[in-house]
């Protein structure tokens, strides 16, 4: 290889994330160069369909003019300032406002920040807080759940359930506990029907609120699908259930809408989709389609009035980030905001979702799939060694990663999460363009058959 050319450089010099840097090492990876639509051109010229979005977020595709030109004209009237010391500019307001107005549920006020990770660091930060300010210091522990996704910040890696983000970097925190993994095919009894498995659900987390003891839990947080976990929907009578035992202990609820939010699951959120009330909401990725690194926590007015409180003791509200709120970014979200209402973008992943799901659930046919199963425009597919017993692979096999390089190879971008592959593409792709995605994930499939049974 040589030694000036990009992919030497990218291995002489930059550390990748989520990757087995000792393999990348030695054979490197693929340098991204361009983006149309929901495609993307590596500096070799070779294009891929990109079925993530990137990291589920690029929901209006790779190249939308519109979100450049927003970012450009907000450049050249004011490129950067804050929200600290009682100073703030227009976009962090007219955002705000935009976000209060959508919100699932009635919430009061909204803090922004950078990422996802930033936003349930926040959330975390502000139970405490509440419930200090409500005289109970006891009630501080975290709930999240297995496989559970939330960031990668020392606290949201903390209430994420993920074991391979934790191990040996000393976490999680003290104080941070997880309830069950709500994969219905993978983890249901013989005979047990999702409603069934929904109840002992419930009781897994009751269960644990009442051996850690009510008084001391602050809070439990959950994506309304599991991204990270696997794109993984919850199962019938989950949510109803779930959120009956949080009211009955006292435990606040923050809904992760990172991933969900902004059409994902075919309505604006996540929580209209499996009616959900929780006390806050964190928001990111598709707020600005990607183009900038914004998130934003919403936050109820029980929550705000306690902060209000707080501030009158302390004299001010402790917390902020010097890019939270960037006026570039905030531009960019209005304006992908806008292009959401105009385009429809929620009528039209209603519209396309029946090919994507569908057309997924048809190769539950095929010898590796044992279940495929979404809402909207997510899905996780799982891989499975026996269908009939419900038996996985080895881990060691690396089947899905198997899947996943096969699929790359016929020019198609998944994402690998143990066995199961997710998909979430921008959501502006067509139902021509879903075709051309299930079919080369069906031949990415035959590849990895193939392999597998040693052709």
């Amino acid at each position: 290889m040589n030694a000036n050319s990009p992919h030497a450089r990218d291995i002489a010099y930059l550390v990748h994330q989520q990757t087995d840097l000792a393999t990348y090492q030695q054979e490197g990876g693929v340098l991204m160069a361009k983006g149309d639509g929901v495609y993307v051109t590596d500096e070799h010229g070779r294009r891929y369909l990109e079925a993530m979005a990137g990291l589920w977020c690029a929901s209006l595709g790779f190249s939308e003019k519109r979100l450049a030109d927003a970012a450009y004209k907000q450049l050249l009237e004011l490129p950067y300032y804050h929200t600290f010391f009682a100073k703030g500019h227009l976009p962090s307001v007219d955002l705000a406002e935009q976000l209060i107005r959508l919100a699932p549920v009635p919430m009061s006020k909204v803090l922004f920040q950078c990422s996802g990770s930033e936003a349930n660091d926040t959330a975390i930060k502000l139970v405490w807080y509440y419930h200090n300010a409500i005289g109970k210091p006891e009630k501080r522990k975290i709930i999240g759940r297995v496989r559970g996704y939330h960031g990668n910040t020392v606290a949201s890696v903390s209430v994420s359930g993920q074991p391979h983000m934790v191990a040996d970097f000393n976490l999680p925190l003290p104080g941070f506990f997880h309830t069950e993994n709500p994969n219905y095919y993978r983890f249901s009894e013989p005979g047990e029907s999702e409603a069934d498995f929904a109840t002992r659900m419930a009781q897994a987390l009751e269960d644990l609120i009442l051996r850690e003891g009510p008084e001391t839990v602050g809070a439990f947080f959950a994506e309304p699908v599991q991204g990270g976990g696997g794109a993984i929907t919850p199962p019938e009578t989950y949510w109803e259930k779930i959120q009956a035992v949080l009211r009955k202990y006292d435990v606040l609820f923050v809904a992760d809408e990172v991933i969900c939010g902004f059409g994902r699951t075919g309505h604006m959120w996540g929580c209209q989709t499996y009616n959900l009330k929780p006390d806050m909401i964190s928001c990111a990725k598709a707020l600005s389609a990607a183009y900038q690194p914004i998130s934003a926590l919403l936050i109820g007015e029980k929550v705000h009035q306690a902060m209000l409180d707080e501030s009158r003791k302390l004299g001010i509200f402790g917390h902020g980030y010097t890019y939270g709120a960037h006026p570039v970014a905030c531009a960019v979200a209005l304006e992908t905001l806008a292009i959401y209402a105009e385009r429809d973008i929620v009528g039209h992943v209603q519209r396309v979702s029946p090919a994507f799901l569908n057309g997924l659930a048809a190769l539950e046919s095929h010898p590796l799939v044992g279940n495929a199963r979404g809402v909207g425009l997510i899905a996780g597919v799982e891989l499975m060694a026996d269908k009939a017993s419900r038996t996985p692979f080895d881990p060691k096999q690396k089947v899905g990663v198997l899947v996943q390089d096969k699929c790359l190879e016929q020019g198609l971008i998944v994402r690998a999460i143990g066995d199961r592959i997710a998909f979430t593409p921008p959501l502006i792709i067509t139902e021509a363009q879903i075709g051309e995605m299930l079919g080369m994930f069906h031949a990415g499939l035959d590849a990895a058959w193939a392999a597998l049974q040693g052709a």
